[in-house]
């Protein structure tokens, strides 16, 4: 694939070193590529920033609730999108999606009552739970390959092992969907059958869709699972935020659709004081991402599908290493068990290489590579992943 306009555009990304990148100062004074929390290293869209600087030119920046323009940009990007139109009136800022998660642990569970999701999966997912005074109860996800060929490798839903979790303590079920990390999207008969069980076992299902808006796979379609005509999507809860897509997560802003009118009044005060409103200037980059950022989001597409198609690649060069081509997301989840490397982690440290450590994720000899990043980086990241498991 030659460069293209976009290749070149997001080629040009700022230093972020010193700026108090979580990202790029975790190794900081090591020659250490930081390829590893899922934050981009692109600017934001001009269109962002533009709202972002009539929103500072304002001058004041007091105590802040959802301004009016909110709910309706989610809501009509959502329709847009995915064809999904929810009421307005069930949005909900929050800080963080992590937050509605915790949220939802303590609004919609008793102590000791279990929360279900599927492993791999991102961190907190796993450590929520147990802080919120709640069960983490985890399902393994399965590889397979229906074509029998490494390219058609696909991360699924074992679901003997989704009946077997569930017990009487059982009240939600955590849904990462798009998967963080394998890259999975579900599709419509995955997502219908697990409202079935949703339904059956009386769970109320939080969706973590915040990756809904990057899907590389032409072919598979984001379906939001509160967009299902079922009883369980009807009482689903759904977080999104534009930080994945548009990079803005330092900004500090996502939703939380809420269905139901009492719980929606209850869902910011049960922060006790510990959850901070959402900042002016989140909501306002949100607002405008959600409004005017599609040709930003389908440019920066066009540029990770080529950098997931360079991963992917690379790994099938390096022996012992072999990875399920992600369908969204700008990560790859790469299966190192093979190698012979005890530890994967310390390995690409060592060869100058910082991805996620797949320990985090519930899954030891793994590792998450995120490829937001300039593709001159990204290609001696790359070398280095070869030099850590002796290749090359």
């Amino acid at each position: 694939m030659t460069a293209s306009t976009s290749d070149r555009h997001f080629d040009d990304c700022p230093d972020r070193r010193g700026t108090g990148s979580e990202k790029w100062d975790r190794w900081a004074g090591r020659d250490i590529l930081p390829l590893w929390v899922a934050d981009m290293d692109f600017r934001a869209p001009e269109v962002v920033l533009d709202a972002i600087r009539a929103r500072v030119d304002h001058g004041v920046f007091g105590y802040t609730a959802d301004p009016p323009g909110f709910a309706p940009a989610l809501a009509e990007h959502l329709q847009a999108r995915h064809g999904y139109a929810p009421d307005p009136e069930w949005v909900v800022g929050t800080p963080g999606v992590v937050t509605g998660l915790a949220l939802t642990a303590r609004l919609l569970a008793e102590p000791d009552d279990e929360i279900l999701t599927f492993t791999p999966v991102y961190p907190p997912f796993l450590t929520l739970p147990g802080r919120a005074g709640r069960r983490g109860a985890r399902v393994p996800l399965v590889q397979s390959s229906p074509a029998g060929a490494q390219r058609d490798l696909r991360w699924g839903i074992d679901w003997d092992a989704l009946e077997a979790a569930v017990t009487p303590r059982s009240r939600l079920f955590w849904l990462c969907h798009p998967h963080n990390p394998t890259g999975t999207v579900f599709a419509r008969a995955e997502l219908m059958r697990l409202a079935d069980f949703a339904e059956r076992h009386g769970l109320t299902v939080i969706s973590d869709e915040i990756w809904c808006d990057l899907v590389l796979d032409e072919a598979a379609g984001h379906v939001p699972f509160a967009s299902l005509d079922h009883p369980a999507a009807r009482r689903a809860i759904t977080l999104m935020a534009p930080s994945k897509t548009w990079n803005l997560a330092g900004l500090g802003c996502a939703a939380a659709l809420v269905p139901d009118a009492g719980l929606r009044q209850r869902f910011r005060p049960a922060g006790g004081g510990l959850v901070p409103m959402v900042n002016p200037l989140g909501y306002a980059a949100a607002e405008a991402a959600w409004r005017h950022g599609d040709p930003w989001r389908q440019a920066v597409i066009e540029l990770l599908r080529h950098h997931r198609d360079l991963v992917v690649e690379a790994v099938a060069q390096i022996p012992g290493l072999s990875c399920a081509v992600p369908q969204a997301t700008y990560l790859v989840w790469i299966d190192c068990r093979e190698s012979g490397v005890a530890d994967p982690q310390a390995a690409c440290e060592a060869a100058g290489l910082g991805p996620s450590d797949g320990r985090d994720f519930g899954l030891p000899g793994f590792i998450r590579l995120n490829t937001a990043c300039g593709t001159p980086l990204l290609a001696e990241a790359l070398r280095r992943l070869g030099r850590a498991f002796g290749h090359g």
